[in-house]
Formats: structure tokens, sequence, C-alpha cells
């Protein structure tokens, strides 16, 4: 399910609801559409049969309302039918409905309260309420009927007088008509509006999809199982890949170039410093012993930054990674041979695939450091497991030994102020702070605890490469 605040949900939402409007828009509009066209037919009808009764109406010499030939249609006759015409008098005053002068046999007994403001030639259309409450559409006029002899003036007879006639029709049929056309058109629309919904979603996941596949694979760089942005893109992304591309490229190469520019630095350093250190060995006397002392801190200031600028570069690069059976199976190897003689036994654990994600020389660096100190002060046994980590893109690395380990006051000066605590073991004594920079500069952590067999255990926690499905 994407998210609210995704670009495909927003464009999904936009499509979706102008379309739902669309369609609601348009539903309306044939649904009025189809109202007046039934209601057109209707009156078509209701227009021919008013004509019918004007045909066969006529008046006597006195100007009485008279039909000769009545209409023999069934629906005339039938009572209650739903086809009911009505002949009324027109009265001068608009509020007088007229007097009834003869109307169809299916009204029976009832009247057509019909309108009352219809002008002589006008023919008015509308709705009103019939016999047992049907809804009736009427059409009514007012017309003139003269006298078929009319032209006969030997008697004093009424040659002509107008009408009022009104025909109705029950809508009962067309209203069911019409509902039924309604509620195929709303389903029609509520289906035709979700698959445009599906169709325009998944258009939109399909449109989107080469910048998913952009995002994933730059989390694989973040992560390390990647260097560069793999697969084709479509043309607008082409070009965003490649410069991405060259983005890590270039961040790889700088970076690269400034751990070298560190080396020839720490290089231009040690030298000078060498070459005092041999000069003052052989003399005596405070001179000697100042410089002596001033040789050795600045030995450590320049092992310690110089390391801590180097692992500020490696941990800028992206997509950096390495395998640690590798690099443990390699230390394991060297420091055995170093500390056989001793009585030392180096032993590893770790499971096959765990990736580090960062440079193979900072994984180096601090294990190294941890097992060297390991070995320096082990009775007999030393030994590194790595493991994951409880959380996802994590890792463990733990160094432990049997050796004296450290007090809780001792661990204290070491994490905080990177103490060392025995001078009499060879070494610089920057070998924990170094291990504790690194680690915080990856965004791990770094510490110290009692080992099961009473010596000392550092642990790592690092982040680490998952696995890709």
């Amino acid at each position: 399910m994407q998210p609210a605040n995704s670009i495909a949900t927003r464009l999904v939402a936009i499509a979706a609801g102008w379309g739902i409007i669309g369609l609601a828009v348009g539903g309306l509009m044939l649904s009025f559409l189809f109202r007046n066209s039934t209601e057109r037919s209707v009156d078509h009808r209701l227009l021919a049969d008013l004509d019918s009764v004007i045909a066969v109406a006529e008046i006597d010499c006195t100007g009485s309302f008279m039909m000769p030939k009545p209409l023999i249609a069934e629906r005339f006759t039938r009572a209650f039918s739903g086809s009911y015409w009505q002949v009324s008098t027109v009265e001068t005053d608009p509020k007088s409905k007229g007097n009834p002068l003869m109307r169809s046999r299916s009204l029976w007994d009832k009247l057509l309260p019909v309108s009352v403001n219809t002008a002589p030639g006008q023919v008015s259309k509308g709705y009103t309420a019939g016999p047992i409450s049907q809804s009736l559409r009427y059409v009514e006029t007012v017309v003139s009927i003269a006298r078929p002899d009319s032209d006969d003036n030997s008697m004093p007879c009424t040659t002509s007088k107008s009408f009022r006639i009104a025909v109705a029709a029950d809508m009962k049929d067309a209203e069911l008509e019409l509902n039924s056309f309604n509620t195929i058109l709303f389903w029609s629309v509520v289906v035709l509006g979700l698959s445009m919904s599906a169709a325009m979603a998944a258009f939109v996941r399909l449109g989107l999809a080469p910048l998913e596949q952009m995002s994933r694979s730059l989390a694989a760089i973040r992560d390390g199982r990647a260097d560069h942005l793999e697969g084709k893109y479509p043309t607008e992304l082409q070009v965003l890949a490649d410069e991405l591309n060259a983005l890590v490229q270039h961040n790889a190469e700088v970076v690269a170039r400034a751990r070298t520019h560190v080396g020839n630095l720490a290089h231009f350093l040690k030298t000078p410093l060498s070459v005092l250190a041999n000069d003052a060995k052989g003399a005596t006397g405070a001179l000697a012993d100042s410089v002596n002392k001033q040789v050795h801190v600045m030995r450590r200031q320049v092992d310690h930054y110089l390391a801590r600028a180097r692992t500020v570069a490696s941990a800028a690069v992206i997509g950096a990674r390495c395998e640690v059976a590798p690099v443990l199976t390699d230390l394991v190897r060297a420091l055995t041979k170093i500390y056989d003689e001793q009585g030392i036994t180096v032993s590893k654990v770790c499971p096959d695939g765990l990736m580090f994600r960062g440079d193979r020389a900072d994984l180096e660096e601090m294990v190294g450091n941890l097992l060297d100190n390991a070995c320096k002060w082990a009775e007999s046994d030393v030994k590194v497991i790595a493991s994951p980590g409880p959380q996802g893109g994590r890792m463990r690395i733990e160094v432990v030994d049997n050796g004296p380990g450290l007090s809780d006051e001792q661990k204290k000066r070491v994490l905080e102020r990177g103490e060392r605590m025995d001078e009499s073991k060879p070494g610089s004594g920057l070998g924990l702070g170094i291990v504790k920079d690194i680690a915080l500069l990856y965004g791990g952590s770094f510490s110290l605890n009692r080992s099961p067999a009473g010596g000392l255990s550092v642990t790592l926690d690092l982040p680490s490469v998952e696995r890709s499905a």
C-alpha cells in the first residue's frame, strides 16, 4: 500500500477524483436527457390524443359541446386506466377552473385538476395528481370550435365557442423505465469509475516503476550491496542515473586521494620524529629527556589524528563494504605467528556472508588493535566472535581473552580519557582509543565487559550489509 503523501497516491487520487466527478456529472446529464426524452415522447402522444379530441368535437346551435363520434379507444373507456381527457368551459375569472362539460369514461366521477391560465391557442404542459393517487402528465389548450353549418345564417345560432380541452396520461410506466435506466446508469458509472481508478493506479505504478527501481538501487549503494546504479532507465531518468553514478565514482575518487594524502602526511611527519628520537636516544640530560618525552607525545598525537582523519574519509565512501570472515582469518593467522611462541592460541567464530558496511582497512584497524591488545594480556586463549546483530543492518564483533581484565575504574579511565593502564607493555597505548573513534564514526558503539574466563571482553556494534533477497 502506498503512503498517503507519495506521488503515486497523489496522482491516483487527483485522477480518480476528477474522473469520478466527470462520470457523476455525465451520469446526471444522461439521466436528465433521458427524462426529457421520455417526457417529449409522452407529450407527443398526448398532443396526438388532444388533436383526436379536437377533431371529433362539435357544438350545436345553442353552443353546447358535443362529440357525435366519441373516442372509442380502450384506454379512454376503462376506469382509471391512466389515459384521460376532459372538456371544460372557459371562464373569464382566472381563478375559476371552469365547469367540466364532458370527460372520458376512464375518469369515472373524478376531475382533472389542470391549469387555469392557458390562453387561447396556447398549449400548457405539466404534472398533476390524478385518480387513485396517480402522477399524471397533461397537456391542455383553449380552442375555439365552430358549428359545421356556421355559413348558414338563416338561423340565429351560435357559430363558435371556446372550450378548455385537456388530456393526461399516467407516468407510472415512464417512471419505471426512467428508474430502471437510472439504476443501470448508476451501476455502470460505479463500475466504470472503479475500473478507471484501478487502471489509473496501474498506469501510475507502471509509470513510476523506474523511480522505484532507482530508489532500490540507491538503497543498495548506501547499504554497500552495490557500487553504482544498475539497470536501464527511461530517457528522462537515464540522464539522472548517469549523473548519480558519476557522483558516486567521484566521491570514491576524492576519498581515495584524501587517504593517499593522509598516508603521505603520516610518512612526512614520522620520518623527522624518528630522526629526533634516534639523535636523542644515546644522549643524557634534561634536554634529551625532554626531546624523548615530546617525541613520544607527538607520535601518539600524529598516530591518533591521522588514524581519525583516515577513518573519516573511509566512512564517507558511499557503498563501501567488505566481508568479515576473510579479514578475521588473515588477522588470526598473522597474530598466531607472532604470539605462538608465547603459548597464545587465537581463534575465530564467524558465519559466512557477514558483511561490514565500511572500509576493509578500518575493520582491520579495529579488530587488529583489539586482538593485539588481547594477545598482550591473555594467559593462553584469545577468541574473536562475529555475528549478526539483534536488529537488521547491524553486526557484533566480540574479542575475549583470559587475562587479568580491567576493574570498573580502569574501564572508565580507558573509555573516557583513553589512558594506558600499563607502560610495561609495548605500543603507543592508542589502540583502544582508535578503535572507539573508528566505531563512533561508523555510527557504532564500543563497550568493555568481563569475559566468562575472567579476562576482558570488548564488544563492537557496527553497521552491516543485509543480504539482498
